[in-house]
């Protein structure tokens, strides 16, 4: 109530100091002044003025009469000031059940016109509402004026935009199969993941204009994941799920229905890790005449979270170190374990690894059989010769690890992938799981031929 006084009040202060500065005070002066020119009738004449009452009758008389003539808006004390409204809905009526209405705004801005006090009165008062009144529309495209509801006379206005070109369209319905997005998915806990998800509905009955249901690709419900809620194991069910229509570009359809216009489903949260051992991965030659004698780390293993598909799949977690141009014991501190792909939360993620050298030595394993990997399904592949069959490798390192090393500890390979049938050359490629050591073989290459399998 004290806001909607507050104008009246200003006004009615702003009218008595202009009655006061603009009446009162020049027509005491005119009077005084007066009296001194008619000495004689001064005595009655200041008697009658210097009763208040008649003072306060001419005030008043006056006040009346300014007010009377800014109430008529003869006389103006402000000028008209706009105020913008911004966002207002627009409100459509049109048969829902029969029609699809396309090209109407979802929000209109209205300027209202008028002095600062109605304008407040305006916005405080006002419902400001918006209507497109489509009631009696068929079919068809039409520029039609949209209307503003207010009850003040004294206040103009102003639609932006005032007019729409709009289509109006049968409704139509068709029905999708529904799937599934996960929203805010980077929010829940790396060491939780999303093992199921179970929609309460495989599909949905969606309604719109035939040119708007032909561009719609998919239907899909938008789980958000950090609303939902999803902190630890276990299983959930989340209520209220959105659900969007796409088309082939995957950008949102707007102006269609969805019956149901959300679903429910049921959410498994599980958590599944692994302890994996840290292994060294050493790149670059070590100056010549020195080899790895030992190789250790700070941590040696780490527990890793992910997709139980991806983790069965991972033997080690890898500590990259660059050993170039290496002639003497050497830390490396704050080396970056590797990250596998799938993974997503690791215990650690650095170690030290702590690096020391002998002189080198050389021992060579023959006979070491050369396996074929990658090999697509449907083919086999042979060695040509017996030469093909086998290589030599030689290992380098220093003497007290050479003379622990097995055979079996060393891999000679060759990768087949994309091959198809026929005969060819292929690279052999050699690794152990020892980072001590570095091999070479007495071939580089040899011949296979790839067949069909019968």
């Amino acid at each position: 109530m004290n806001k909607i006084l507050k104008p009246f009040i200003a006004l009615f202060k702003l009218i008595y100091k202009l009655i006061d500065t603009i009446i009162v005070t020049p027509i005491s002066k005119l009077i005084y002044r007066i009296s001194k020119l008619g000495k004689n009738n001064s005595g009655k004449l200041e008697r009658i003025l210097n009763r208040p009452i008649v003072l306060l009758y001419i005030s008043l008389i006056c006040a009346i009469a300014v007010f009377y003539l800014v109430d008529n808006k003869v006389i103006s004390l402000v000028d008209n000031e706009a105020e913008i409204i911004t966002g207002q809905k627009v409100n459509v009526i049109y048969n829902e059940e029969n029609y699809v209405v396309e090209g109407v705004p979802e929000t209109v801005d209205i300027t209202l016109i008028g002095s600062k006090s109605n304008l407040y009165l305006a916005k405080q008062i006002g419902d400001h509402k918006v209507v497109l009144d489509l009631t009696n529309y068929e079919p068809g495209t039409y520029k039609v004026k949209l209307k503003y509801n207010h009850s003040m006379n004294n206040v103009s206005y102003k639609l932006d935009p005032s007019t729409v070109s709009i289509k109006i369209s049968e409704k139509e319905s068709e029905v999708f199969n529904l799937t599934y997005d996960l929203v805010n998915e980077n929010k829940l806990d790396k060491k939780l993941n999303i093992n199921s998800v179970k929609l309460d509905k495989n599909e949905v009955i969606v309604k719109g204009s035939k040119e708007t249901l032909e561009t719609i690709s998919n239907v899909k419900a938008l789980i958000d994941v950090e609303a939902a809620g999803l902190t630890n194991k276990g299983e959930y069910k989340v209520d209220s799920i959105k659900l969007v229509a796409y088309d082939n570009n995957g950008n949102k359809v707007n102006n269609v229905e969805m019956v149901p216009n959300n679903i429910s489903a049921e959410i498994k949260v599980d958590s599944y890790s692994v302890e994996l051992p840290v292994k060294v991965v050493t790149s670059g030659d070590i100056t010549t005449g020195y080899a790895l004698n030992s190789i250790n780390t700070s941590v040696t293993k780490v527990t890793v979270y992910g997709d139980q598909e991806v983790l069965d799949t991972l033997s080690a977690i890898e500590a990259p170190i660059d050993v170039t141009g290496l002639s003497t014991d050497k830390t490396f501190n704050g080396v970056n374990l590797t990250k596998p792909a799938g993974v997503r939360y690791m215990s650690e993620t650095t170690t030290s690894v702590t690096v020391t050298l002998d002189t080198e030595t050389s021992k060579e394993f023959p006979g070491i059989v050369i396996e074929s990997r990658n090999l697509a399904n449907g083919y086999t592949a042979s060695a040509l010769t017996e030469s093909d069959r086998t290589i030599t490798v030689i290992a380098k390192g220093v003497s007290s690890a050479l003379e622990n090393l097995e055979a079996s500890k060393i891999k000679a390979y060759i990768d087949l992938s994309g091959y198809t049938a026929g005969t060819y050359e292929v690279e052999v490629k050699l690794e152990t799981d020892d980072s001590r050591f570095t091999l070479v073989s007495t071939s580089s290459k040899v011949n296979i031929k790839i067949s069909k399998s019968s």
